[in-house]
């Protein structure tokens, strides 16, 4: 019988298939790093992109805190102006009062009553004079009570005096404006 030597076949076959393995692993060590590659390069492009739309992000948040902040401004010009515009239109109301009080004053004035001194703060007005009697001094009151301008008059003090050897009565008397014209020229 023949004996055949198949030893340096067995060899050939695991050196042949040692460098199948060798040639196998060394693609797939290939194909691993291209896909590391490739998933590295995706995750990349993926942040740059990100980072562009941050950018562009934080690019549009200035302009946006930029007219934020002209907006803020125009407002608080709009508001000084709206002020001025209140402080003139009572200016306006208000600049023919001190006319209108004297006047009104004037035509209440009862005869025997005389002013020393007149103040106004605000609506609020103070009196100060001499009255021949005491009876003259309600009739002052009963006529600014009963004035279309004035209200409210309430008598502070009142006391006999000799002023150039008469007998006179000095009275302190406070007095309100009626804002009756302004109501109704805000309602036209």
């Amino acid at each position: 019988m023949m004996r055949i030597n198949l030893l340096p076949h067995r060899e050939e076959k695991r050196r042949a298939r040692r460098q199948q393995f060798y040639a196998l692993l060394g693609l797939v060590t290939v194909l691993s790093g291209l896909i590391v590659f490739l998933v590295y390069s995706v995750i990349g492009g993926y942040i740059s992109a990100q980072d562009a739309r941050n950018d562009f992000l934080k690019k549009e948040i200035t302009l946006l805190d930029k007219q934020i902040d002209q907006i803020k401004r125009l407002k608080e010009q709009s508001d000084a102006l709206m002020e001025r515009k209140r402080i003139i239109e009572s200016l306006q109301r208000d600049r023919a009062e001190a006319v209108r009080l004297l006047s009104e004053l004037a035509k209440q004035m009862p005869e025997g009553v005389y002013l020393r001194s007149l103040k106004q703060e605000g609506q609020r007005i103070s009196l100060f004079g001499l009255a021949q009697s005491s009876a003259r001094v309600s009739t002052l009151m009963r006529n600014i009570e009963a004035s279309p301008w004035l209200e409210k008059p309430q008598l502070l003090e009142i006391k006999a005096v000799t002023v150039d050897k008469r007998r006179l009565n000095e009275f302190s008397m406070n007095a309100s404006l009626k804002r009756v014209a302004a109501a109704k020229g805000g309602q036209k």
